[in-house]
């Protein structure tokens, strides 16, 4: 690893920096993509290796196609991409305000196909390794976070397709399964009744919360074995036999868990989740009015 070059997506907190100053140790020089550019310069600058940051968009395939150009002239064309970028809200669907809703898959989902189609080249030239950053929510879907749970699983089933496109040509693809995480996406976990009441009857080893340093252990470590799948925590890879199961079960720790709320509640949302999605949020561009629907003309 040591020399060659990594790009990361949503570097600027989180899991995305922890990761980056892993790779960094190791020896490898990193591109750092986000929505939070003074954060990134304050991340870039602590690293000990060359780095370059770019504050960029991942649903913006424009301003990705520049920061690949920008990253293979300032460091050299990459070997490692990890697709890190995402956000979450949490509430009910029918409550949900669907341009909010329709962001978190862009983000998750299109902008991690963004990030591999842009970067493919450069993986290409490096047999090179690239790391989707997925979720348990892939395992089982939770009640109330139905635009995260849709992204994350989308995104492992993109990358899974992807793994076997490009192992003829050298490229490695690899998942990561992360539980819950100390990020500010998850900070106010306990203050808000659906997150409350989605950990509330989980065994206390599953609510355990892990540090974004924990977690980049892990992601650097599986990065190094170019694994198919990197769990964090480890422990989660004895859960994938058992995933036929966990839609299951999961809907019924749910339904015990919400049943305890009050209507209030249950329609209450959060609005995005943590400092970084808020971030994206407001800087994403607000859609047009809607215009009104015009009647057939006969």
């Amino acid at each position: 690893m040591c020399g060659r070059v990594a790009v990361v997506t949503g570097a600027a907190r989180g899991v995305g920096e922890a990761t980056a100053r892993n790779l960094a140790r190791r020896g490898m020089r990193v591109a750092l993509l986000g929505r939070e550019l003074e954060s990134l310069r304050r991340v870039a600058h602590s690293l000990p290796t060359d780095t370059c940051c770019f504050e960029v968009d991942v649903t913006d395939d424009a301003a990705l196609q520049g920061a690949a150009r920008d990253t293979a002239a300032r460091l050299g064309p990459a070997s490692v991409v990890v697709a890190n970028a995402g956000i979450a809200v949490a509430g009910p669907f029918a409550a949900s305000e669907a341009a909010l809703f329709n962001r978190v898959i862009d983000v998750n989902l299109i902008g991690s196909a963004n990030t591999a189609r842009v970067f493919l080249p450069h993986l290409l030239n490096t047999r090179g390794y690239f790391l989707q950053i997925a979720s348990t929510a892939a395992f089982g879907s939770s009640p109330l976070m139905s635009a995260y749970c849709a992204s994350k699983a989308g995104a492992e089933s993109f990358a899974q397709a992807l793994r076997t496109e490009l192992r003829p040509a050298g490229v490695g693809v690899g998942i990561a399964y992360l539980h819950w995480t100390g990020t500010d996406m998850i900070d106010a976990r306990d203050d808000h009744p659906v997150l409350r009441a989605l950990r509330a009857h989980q065994p206390a080893p599953i609510r355990r919360v892990h540090t974004p340093d924990q977690v980049a252990v892990w992601l650097t470590r599986g990065i190094e074995r170019r694994a198919t799948s990197v769990y964090a925590p480890p422990w989660l890879r004895l859960v994938q036999p058992l995933r036929p199961l966990l839609p299951l079960i999961v809907s019924r720790i749910a339904r015990r868990s919400l049943a305890a709320l009050s209507a209030a509640e249950l329609h209450s949302s959060t609005g995005v989740l943590g400092a970084g999605g808020r971030a994206d949020w407001e800087a994403h561009p607000p859609a047009p009015p809607a215009r009104p629907a015009t009647p057939p003309q006969c």
